[in-house]
């Protein structure tokens, strides 16, 4: 048994292409339908309550429009939003935060472990409470990074002023002495070269958005919901702001398969 429909996914913008990409690469015969919306981003500074009403309109859209088999959340303030939320939808509905948890304490050698997030994301305290509910007994040192986001969307993810950027964001976990760093927004694997510059390569990179395409591998083949094995997929990318500065920086940031975009209006 296989399902052809298409895996639904979002974000605020483009953080949540290196979870597109990620799906994309691990499960090449799946369909992709990905909205960012552009038109109201950043979600990090918004309140939780905005982005909340926010995710369940593209989710109904991503259901309604394009009758997707799951849904992604590829956005961590709106995962962390939606968090401990009884999903509505009649799809699995999957986040980045627990596959991310859940590498992050399967990872760590001496129970020292940090996340860094947006402003809205760490002050939620999803990851706090994500990763008490693991049991696992480590110790969590969390920290904002505003500025990681605008960097990496204006392509510059290396420079000296990122670097010093770091340096000073990262400060309380190169004193707490973590030993994995949990990569709590779909950007920052964009920075990852300068964050392991500056926390050491000693410390553990964890991406969520590797980990959250394992999910949705698993959990396709667990309710014989893959697509069928050499399906020609297509991947179709929306924008609610301006789809061809979406397709400008998107391309920049995924490759050349982001081709073209095209503009979802809300109400």
């Amino acid at each position: 048994m296989s399902d052809t429909r298409a895996i639904g996914m979002f974000d605020s913008g483009f953080g949540g292409l290196t979870v597109a990409r990620a799906v994309i690469d691990l499960l090449p015969d799946e369909d992709l339908v990905y909205v960012g919306d552009t038109g109201r981003y950043p979600y990090g500074p918004r309140p939780l309550d905005d982005v909340r009403v926010f995710a369940h309109e593209i989710t109904n859209y991503l259901l309604q429009e394009h009758e997707v088999k799951m849904v992604v959340i590829a956005c961590n303030t709106a995962a962390a939003a939606l968090l401990g939320e009884r999903p509505a939808t009649r799809v699995p509905r999957l986040d980045v935060i627990v596959p991310g948890v859940r590498a992050l304490v399967s990872a760590t050698r001496t129970g020292r472990v940090g996340v860094i997030g947006t402003v809205g994301t760490i002050a939620s305290g999803a990851y706090q409470r994500a990763v008490e509910a693991m049991g696992a007994g480590v110790e969590l040192t969390c920290a904002a990074c505003p500025g990681f986001v605008e960097f990496v969307e204006r392509g510059d993810t290396g420079s000296d002023q990122v670097h010093v950027l770091a340096e000073r964001l990262l400060a309380p976990l190169h004193e707490a002495k973590v030993d994995t760093l949990l990569l709590g927004c779909t950007h920052y694997p964009y920075l990852a070269r300068t964050i392991s510059d500056v926390m050491g390569r000693e410390v553990v990179l964890v991406s969520s958005a590797d980990e959250t395409a394992f999910e949705v591998r698993e959990l396709l083949a667990g309710s014989s919901g893959a697509a069928p094995a050499g399906q020609v997929a297509t991947h179709r990318f929306f924008s609610s702001g301006d789809a061809t500065s979406f397709k400008a920086i998107g391309s920049r940031l995924f490759g050349p398969e982001l081709a073209r975009a095209e503009t979802v209006p809300w109400a």
